[in-house]
């Protein structure tokens, strides 16, 4: 895998570097997040950390493979990536399923939005007392999503999925994803306004709310109208994997009309994902053919390590021998983890408080683009997140990921829940 990067360094922009480096970074990627699994981690800890690695070869005494992250293909690749693995989000989870988790749910879930933002916000006014209020904010954005899928493994893996406790859990963390998409179209706004010296006052920001609102709203609304005919007269087609490519169509569309609305992409592709519901390709599944998540599956498997691992390759190793970098790690780390314990707080009686809380712990996916928006989104000519800020994001997410299954683990011995029952 070295040798192919060593080549890649070396070749220009060209199609045979793109290969090369495609070649080390898909490898590379698979191979580490299998090596994760076998250590019960998240494939996404092993695919960001061979990220690392092939983007800070130079440390090793390697070339300086910092620019390969910049290539256009694969930026490209890494952001089809991002709208595919936002689409998976959504697709496992339906609207109806979202309404019916309970008031419960839904408190956690407001609740462990917005302690954390407020934590971020008041960290970034302490931390980067210089900067622009909006990295504050957008620091409390980087900081709302909940990974569920990894809470979600160590849940099945103790065997209590159908305990309340973990049914408030999933819940939340479903709706979490809807809330935290939501803020960041917010975020994204003001400071995509502010860039183009928009004056960001209530109606402003009223105008923001109400367009990414509209947007995911109209898209529910529509889409949930219009996909059950559109793949009804899909399935008349002979063609075989006509189902998916409507699919994909409709994902790309939404994400497009997203980003013409001046919302971020992955909004779309989450919408796109949310509307499809399995009950649309049931006379895909008479006629013999696989179902979506099954035939999607080889295309998110290819694509969606690339965007871990070039999340990983823009992290500069180099930002950690900063005292300052360390500090600012650390700090968000336990933000991170206070601001989402919180949420325990709110649970009824007879409920594990600190299980749910470690439950709604772990970052991963959704932050991570977050991250990477952070990067590309501009103020006053430089980007929102800087190479140290990101470095520190990166390293929050990898602890709340790395912490979140033993602690949930040890919280679930401790207290083992006493209703396991459907209902409740």
């Amino acid at each position: 895998m070295t040798l192919l990067v060593l080549a890649a360094a070396g070749a220009g922009g060209s199609v045979p570097q793109v290969l090369l480096l495609l070649a080390a970074v898909v490898v590379g990627a698979k191979l580490a997040g299998e090596a994760a699994e076998r250590l019960r981690l998240p494939p996404v800890v092993g695919e960001l950390l061979v990220g690392v690695l092939l983007g800070n070869l130079a440390l090793f005494g390697g070339p300086d493979t910092s620019a390969l992250a910049g290539d256009s293909s694969l930026v490209l690749l890494a952001e089809l990536g991002a709208l595919l693995l936002l689409f998976q989000v959504g697709l496992e989870s339906t609207p109806p399923e979202m309404m019916a988790v309970g008031g419960r749910a839904l408190l956690v879930a407001v609740v462990g939005v917005i302690t954390p933002m407020a934590l971020a916000f008041a960290l970034g006014e302490a931390v980067y007392p210089r900067e622009s209020w909006l990295l504050h904010l957008f620091l409390g954005a980087l900081l709302t999503a909940t990974s569920v899928g990894i809470t979600a493994r160590v849940l099945q893996d103790a065997g209590v999925l159908r305990a309340r406790f973990a049914r408030i859990i999933l819940g939340a963390a479903v709706i979490d994803d809807v809330l935290g998409l939501l803020v960041l179209a917010v975020v994204a706004g003001l400071i995509q306004g502010a860039a183009s010296g928009t004056h960001l006052d209530g109606w402003a920001l009223a105008l923001i709310i109400a367009k990414a609102v509209g947007f995911l709203v109209g898209a529910l609304v529509v889409g949930s109208f219009l996909s059950p005919r559109l793949f009804r007269s899909a399935l008349a087609l002979r063609s075989a994997g006509v189902v998916q490519s409507l699919s994909l169509g409709l994902c790309f569309l939404l994400a497009f009309l997203a980003e013409r609305a001046g919302l971020a992409p992955i909004v779309g592709a989450y919408a796109a994902g949310l509307v499809l519901e399995e009950v649309h390709f049931e006379g895909q599944r008479e006629r013999g053919e696989r179902p979506l998540h099954e035939t999607l599956a080889p295309l998110t498997a290819f694509l969606v390590p690339v965007f871990f691992a070039r999340m990983g390759m823009l992290v500069d190793l180099r930002a950690f021998a900063s005292l300052h970098v360390l500090e600012q790690a650390a700090a968000l780390t336990l933000v991170a983890m206070a601001g989402k314990l919180v949420c325990g707080l709110v649970v009824p009686r007879g409920t594990s408080r600190l299980s749910v809380g470690l439950g709604m712990m772990p970052r991963g996916e959704v932050s991570l683009i977050f991250a990477g928006m952070g990067t590309r989104l501009m103020v006053d000519g430089a980007p929102v997140i800087g190479p140290g800020t990101y470095a520190a994001a990166i390293f929050m997410v990898l602890m709340t990921t790395l912490l979140t299954p033993p602690l949930l683990l040890w919280s679930i011995r401790r207290n083992p829940p006493a209703d396991l029952a459907p209902g409740g």
